[in-house]
């Protein structure tokens, strides 16, 4: 079973297609609230084994999407989000794994999101789409699973908000899972983080084009959610990495004009990162997204990161990065103590970059070998 058009060992997977998988059975979710119908937009790379033994899910952060790797046309201007990672002879090799990724519920990427069509108003759901968490966003997974006849992912891996979804699987699901990689993530999301989500909801909100999120027949918050992106884009590049990109170079002069509009050349890249974020992105999908987020805490849920783990049944791997101050290496280290305390398999390397958050993305080589023998290991577990 795959979705892959054509491969090419130099450049990947080659040409992909995004499937849809649709349930009319409502979505129980942890606000008591039900949704449905329920769509799930995915894509598969590799084929799937006569055991059904071979699957990796590959769960996506904040606003990625199910195009993991591969390009759907010739003219794509890039190819998948994690292309670097996934295909022939890469750490999720494409030839001896079957590699699933999903867009989550709540997303703008073709699953059920506030964008999609209310069944009762026939018109999108906006602001009345329910309230989301990770939780509800890995039990559709499930669903997704069940749907390709796999009982049992051979790994789950993800980073940042992957990573989430990731420690989910692995504790609401361990008869599901046998070997789980968290990458630049955390158990809870901090009071710090929470901090960040918020400003960019703010910003959304307060821009008058939202109307209460019913904007879709209209002009879309452009402005807020381009604030939001540019707050959010902050946190996930490190001080130095802004000073070796940027400095304090200007746009255009190698002097101050002496005026209030952007003259700094870092202002005029936060503002390109905005603009097109909105070319591609749902600005209450942000809003439904960074509050599901901000609700995750593992440890609340058992009461302690022990209890979580106590009753996991796979094998963990846990990459942090040096200069990553949004997921910090210490929150790495909360995670590796809590499963060397209940006896669960584990390994933790902290890896050092400049590139902050955006290390798990961008700062790849150094992350191969490891998880490619990780992967490998999982067979003799």
């Amino acid at each position: 079973m795959t979705t892959a058009l054509a491969q090419d060992i130099d450049t990947g997977v080659g040409l992909v297609e995004r499937r849809y998988a649709t349930w009319t059975a409502p979505l129980q979710l942890d606000s008591g609230a039900t949704l449905a119908p329920v769509t799930l937009a995915y894509e598969t790379y590799g084929t799937l084994n006569a055991a059904r033994d071979n699957a990796i899910l590959i769960t996506h952060a904040l606003s990625g999407d199910a195009h993991a790797a591969g390009q759907h046309t010739l003219h794509d201007r890039k190819p998948g989000w994690w292309d670097n990672m996934i295909g022939p002879e890469k750490p999720f090799d494409t030839n001896r794994y079957f590699i699933i990724c999903s867009n989550v519920i709540g997303g703008c990427q073709g699953s059920t999101g506030p964008a999609s069509t209310h069944p009762v108003t026939n018109r999108p759901y906006g602001a009345r789409f329910p309230v989301i968490t990770i939780a509800d966003m890995v039990r559709a997974q499930t669903r997704l699973l069940d749907y390709l006849g796999i009982q049992q992912l051979y790994a789950v891996a993800g980073g940042s908000m992957g990573g989430f979804q990731a420690l989910e699987w692995a504790t609401a699901h361990p008869e599901r899972v046998r070997g789980a990689i968290i990458i630049a993530s955390s158990a809870r999301s901090t009071p710090q983080t929470i901090a960040w989500n918020s400003i960019g909801r703010h910003a959304i909100m307060q821009d008058p084009r939202w109307q209460e999120g019913d904007y879709y027949a209209t002009e879309p918050p452009v402005d807020g959610l381009a604030i939001a992106r540019m707050v959010g884009h902050v946190t996930y590049l490190s001080e130095i990495s802004f000073e070796a990109k940027f400095g304090r170079d200007y746009q255009w002069e190698d002097s101050p004009k002496y005026t209030l509009k952007p003259e700094f050349a870092v202002e005029s890249y936060l503002e390109y990162q905005g603009e097109t974020f909105n070319t591609r992105f749902d600005a209450n999908s942000f809003l439904y997204i960074t509050k599901a987020m901000d609700y995750w805490d593992l440890s609340a849920r058992y009461g302690s990161l022990e209890a979580a783990f106590s009753g996991s049944r796979a094998s963990f791997l846990l990459l942090s990065f040096t200069s990553d101050w949004l997921y910090p290496t210490s929150e790495s280290r909360l995670i590796v103590d809590a499963l060397r305390h209940v006896d669960r398999p584990v390994q933790h390397s902290d890896i050092t970059s400049h590139a902050g958050h955006d290390a798990f993305l961008v700062d790849v080589a150094p992350q191969r070998p490891i998880i490619r023998k990780f992967l490998e290991g999982i067979a003799s577990a």
